[in-house]
């Protein structure tokens, strides 16, 4: 299944190309929206990775994603 939202731009993922998004320095940064809400997301970044909140769906962090 695919999130119906960019994690990074919050745009939705069929809208448009999305190529600034998916770059190599894109995918060491934490998610700024809810790829299920697009909320901003509340993002605490650490030496050891990420935490990432949506009000609305919970937590995410950086252990989940590898």
């Amino acid at each position: 299944m695919t999130a119906p939202f960019c994690v990074h731009c919050g745009r939705a993922a069929d809208d448009g190309e999305h190529a600034p998004c998916r770059t190599s320095r894109t995918a060491l940064e934490p998610p700024r929206f809810c790829a299920a809400c697009a909320r901003r997301m509340v993002v605490q970044v650490t030496p050891m990775g990420w935490d990432a909140r949506c009000s609305r769906h919970g937590a995410y962090t950086s252990e989940e994603t590898g």
